[in-house]
């Protein structure tokens, strides 16, 4: 009679390593929203081990008296529009580095320039091999009826 050999056990899920993101990438405009994904994203990395890049895309080109129908600034405010623009990535870049220092995971700040912000994020993961994108929740529209949002 042949012998009869216990089966391996199955392996648990706890013993199955965790996805390969060694690179999350987290686009942050300083919105509430983004903060909530930035400290989703700083959560992830420390969970999983990996770096940090957070994202601040600015607009391109600056707003000037043909910009459209409206007045948005005048050749004179250009470098106050500059500076209020540098100001504001600092501060929602800061935010997230400082999240990610206190949480002890390896991060970089990257600025980058586009027309549409998707570009300069797919743009720079693609640059800095990052391996996941976190992004914040699009705000609802306002007028969508309710059984789309079902």
């Amino acid at each position: 009679m042949p012998a009869i050999r216990a089966r391996r056990p199955a392996r648990r899920l706890t013993s199955i390593k965790p996805a390969p993101y060694r690179h999350l990438l987290v686009a942050t405009d300083g919105s509430a929203r983004a903060r909530r994904a930035a400290a989703a994203a700083v959560a992830l990395a420390a969970a999983l081990g990996a770096r940090l890049s957070a994202l601040y895309v600015v607009p391109e080109g600056v707003p000037t008296a043909f910009s459209g129908a409206k007045l948005y600034a005048s050749p004179a405010l250009a470098p106050q529009y500059r500076r209020a623009l540098q100001a504001a990535a600092d501060q929602a870049l800061g935010v997230v580095a400082r999240a990610a220092g206190a949480a002890g995971v390896p991060h970089s700040t990257l600025r980058a320039t586009a027309r549409a912000p998707w570009q300069a994020i797919v743009r720079s993961a693609k640059a800095h091999k990052c391996d996941l994108i976190v992004l914040r929740r699009a705000a609802r529209r306002a007028g969508t009826c309710s059984a789309a949002r079902r």
